[in-house]
């Protein structure tokens, strides 16, 4: 079985390719091209890198956010045309859910924070245990004082890993003490890899979708509907 996914959640934008569970090839790239002009690129050079083409492709599968609501857009766009003009299945994957995947098995609770701005966090809490991953709190966009606090009632350490570690850092710090755990330099954004072995056990869990399904995750309005549920002032006297 061969499996194509796509990351474009995040700055880094990522293509990978899995054939029965193993990754045989991934491309990663972050430079100044927006992922509207990179990403049918990088799926043709990292099928040429193995030899293969679209047609060969079994189940095509996307990072679906939380994230760069932009970015998410561009990525679920182009593996559904993809998928629908091949007639192939797909899977959605949550960007949290692959980023935690990236880390091995954890005594303690694993927390992927990306940065939502506004010092704000996308982020989940996850436990995982024989490679096997389980979500304890659903994917959210909270403010980074709601995070510190539903991390403190676990009352154990906490692995945090992604690209918002490093911006709230000290005051993690000064909050959880010794219960804070990072990880290393390389696990700063979701890769496709993950996207992709996920994709594919949700694929042999019977769990794949048609292309007209896939949908990207929200979890808060983006900033131009949240301008526009704002109340306007009154100007008038």
């Amino acid at each position: 079985m061969l499996t194509l996914a796509v990351e474009t959640s995040c700055l880094t934008a990522s293509c990978a390719i899995v054939q029965d569970n193993r990754v045989i090839a991934e491309i990663s790239t972050n430079h100044g091209k927006t992922h509207s002009q990179k990403i049918m690129p990088m799926i043709n050079t990292t099928l040429s890198a193995v030899g293969k083409e679209l047609n060969d492709v079994d189940l095509f599968a996307a990072s679906i956010g939380p994230g760069s609501f932009t970015g998410i857009r561009i990525g679920v766009v182009t593996i559904k045309a993809l998928a629908y003009s091949l007639k192939r299945p797909v899977c959605g994957v949550s960007t949290l859910d692959a980023l935690a995947f990236t880390m091995p098995d954890f005594n303690g609770v694993i927390s992927p924070m990306l940065d939502a701005r506004n010092n704000q966090v996308y982020s989940a809490f996850y436990r995982k245990t024989d490679n096997a991953l389980e979500r304890l709190y659903e994917e959210s966009g909270i403010k980074i004082e709601d995070w510190i606090e539903q991390a403190q009632t676990f009352g154990e350490g906490i692995l945090v890993l992604g690209d918002a570690f490093e911006l709230h850092y000290d005051r993690l710090k000064s909050e959880l003490g010794s219960l804070l755990n990072n990880s290393p330099q390389s696990n700063i954004f979701p890769r496709a890899s993950a996207t992709a072995l996920l994709a594919e056990k949700s694929y042999r869990d019977n769990r794949s979708i048609s292309p007209f399904e896939l949908k990207p995750l929200y979890v808060r309005k983006s900033q131009a509907e949240r301008m526009k549920d704002k109340p306007k002032s009154d100007d008038k006297k």
